[in-house]
């Protein structure tokens, strides 16, 4: 008998394990520290990080700030062949600005100028490629700070072909990214290592922690969309970021899966100046309050003082 009810246990474990999903979104193409990383450097990290989303089949997305493809005012073909690289790979590219503008300090038609801009090379390119530009990913997940301009740009947004990409699994890795891009400038393999080392079990609490918010809003794990950036701290840890989300037991899906999860039919009627996740969004429209959202991982305070950023 016991060993009956604990077969049973572990395969309710295993089911509910083999139920996780996540999406993997990767924002700031061509490459996140465009400013102080040549472009050899570009694509030797791109190319690094498309082998290992490729060996593990992941159907990542990449959102694109065309201005980062330009040298001195004129397109890089050298920058333009890496989204080819992305496509090439099998994976999908959406627009995430020309020029990075936060939508919280613009107008609206100073915002939704910067969206067509940012589709001018990656739209007929994808095209080219026998795919479609779908995807638009807030820059700072700013989503207007009034419902008249979030419904303004969500318009636009619609009448333009595009969905929203939310993020329910939200963190601070552009700063472990800044303290990485840092030390490998400086020339330091041992603070690069020790940042590395710090960083990832900083995600896997991350990803625990939206998973509990999840359940308790939705009293389940819902399909999640997970932000990272293109950089050169996930080029050389991203094998091992993913394996450790494996062993959370999660399965990898595309944008395309994660948004057909009923969750994401919410509206999204959060005003605030911040650019939160959208499990925050959904669970301050439930009223909850600040005792709710207690717990939450923070990156260490050491690498908040070698980076000068705090979150």
């Amino acid at each position: 008998m016991k060993n009956i009810l604990f077969f049973l246990l572990f395969s309710s474990i295993i089911m509910s394990q083999s139920n996780k999903e996540i999406c993997v979104t990767i924002d700031d193409l061509p490459f996140q520290q465009n400013g102080t990383t040549s472009t050899e450097m570009q694509s030797y990290y791109t190319q690094k990080l498309l082998k290992k989303l490729s060996a593990e089949k992941i159907s990542a997305i990449g959102f694109v700030n065309e201005n980062k493809l330009e040298t001195d005012g004129k397109i890089n073909p050298a920058k333009l062949e890496l989204l080819k690289l992305w496509l090439e790979s099998g994976m999908e590219l959406g627009n995430h600005t020309y020029s990075h503008k936060g939508l919280h300090n613009s107008t609206v038609s100073e915002f939704e100028a910067d969206i067509l801009k940012g589709e001018t090379q990656i739209k007929p390119m994808i095209k080219k490629a026998g795919g479609q530009l779908r995807y638009f990913r807030h820059p700072y997940l700013h989503t207007g700070r009034s419902l008249e301009i979030k419904d303004s740009v969500n318009n636009f947004l619609r009448e333009n072909g595009y969905k929203i990409a939310p993020v329910t699994i939200d963190n601070s890795e552009w700063i472990y990214a800044f303290s990485y891009q840092k030390a490998l400038l400086a020339g330091d393999s041992l603070l690069m290592k020790k940042i590395a080392k710090d960083y990832i079990p900083y995600m896997i609490d991350k990803v625990r922690f939206y998973e509990k918010q999840s359940e308790k809003l939705f009293g389940r794990n819902i399909k999640h969309i997970l932000l990272i950036h293109s950089n050169a701290l996930n080029a050389d840890y991203i094998d091992l970021l993913l394996s450790q989300i494996e062993k959370e037991g999660y399965n990898f899906i595309s944008l395309e899966e994660a948004l057909k999860d009923k969750v994401y039919l919410l509206p999204d009627v959060f005003t605030g100046r911040a650019g939160i996740s959208w499990m925050d969004r959904w669970a301050l429209a439930q009223g909850k309050k600040k005792d709710f959202f207690a717990g939450e991982p923070r990156i260490s305070s050491w690498i908040s003082e070698y980076s000068g950023y705090d979150e």
